[in-house]
C-alpha cells in the first residue's frame, strides 16, 4: 500500500519538504488540511461520525468532511476532493474559504482551510471514513462545544468556536458554495 505523502510546511504555510503523513504525525510537523461545514435548508450542520478504523480520533465527531492536502495539491482542490471521497458528492463551484486555522497542538499542527456551503443530502458515506452521520442544530453544536463534548474532535471544537463569531448560521446562505 503506497503511503499518503503530504507537503511538510513552515510558519507561513510554504512547502519545505514532502513526507509521509505517519511521520508528520510521529514528529508533530506543520502540514495542511482542509474542513468543509456542510448545512441543509433548516440550517442544520451534517456532523459526521470518524470511523472505529481510522487512527486517529476513532469514532468522534467531526466536520461534515475533512483531509489533508496531498503533496502538489492546492487546499481548492483537496476540498472538492474529500467532499466527493467522504459524502459521494461533486462539488458544481468551489465553496467559498470562510478563514484559515494556525498550526496548534490543538489542531495537529495543521493550516487548515475552512469552508461553508449548503447541501441537504442524501449522501453516500465512505465506511472506510465514516460510521454514521448525523443533522444538528447549530444551538446543539454550540452548547456542545462550550461543555467540551468528549465525543467531538478539538479540531472541530477549534473550527466551531471562530465558525460562530464569523456568522450566524441563518446567515450561511450568503457565504457558502453549492453542492450537488
Amino acid at each position: 500500500m503506497k503511503k499518503e505523502q503530504l507537503a511538510v510546511v513552515d510558519e507561513q504555510d510554504k512547502v519545505i519538504e514532502i513526507r509521509d503523513r505517519d511521520e508528520i504525525h510521529r514528529l508533530g510537523l506543520r502540514h495542511r488540511a482542509v474542513h468543509i461545514l456542510i448545512f441543509n435548508q433548516k440550517q442544520e450542520l451534517f456532523l459526521q461520525k470518524r470511523s472505529h478504523k481510522k487512527d486517529i480520533n476513532a469514532g468522534l465527531w467531526d466536520s461534515s468532511a475533512a483531509g489533508h492536502v496531498d503533496a502538489g495539491e492546492e487546499y481548492k482542490d483537496c476540498i472538492t476532493r474529500e467532499v466527493h471521497e467522504e459524502l459521494g458528492v461533486t462539488l458544481n463551484t468551489p465553496p467559498e474559504l470562510l478563514f484559515k486555522l494556525s498550526p496548534s497542538y490543538e489542531n495537529g499542527m495543521e493550516f487548515i482551510h475552512v469552508y461553508c456551503c449548503q447541501h441537504n443530502g442524501p449522501f453516500m458515506l465512505c465506511r472506510d471514513e465514516i460510521d454514521q452521520g448525523q443533522w444538528v442544530s447549530s444551538a446543539k453544536i454550540s452548547q456542545l462545544v462550550a461543555e467540551n463534548a468528549p465525543h467531538l474532535t478539538a479540531t472541530f471544537k477549534s473550527i466551531w468556536k471562530p465558525f460562530m463569531t464569523l456568522s450566524k448560521p441563518s446567515q450561511s446562505e450568503q457565504i457558502h458554495g453549492r453542492i450537488s
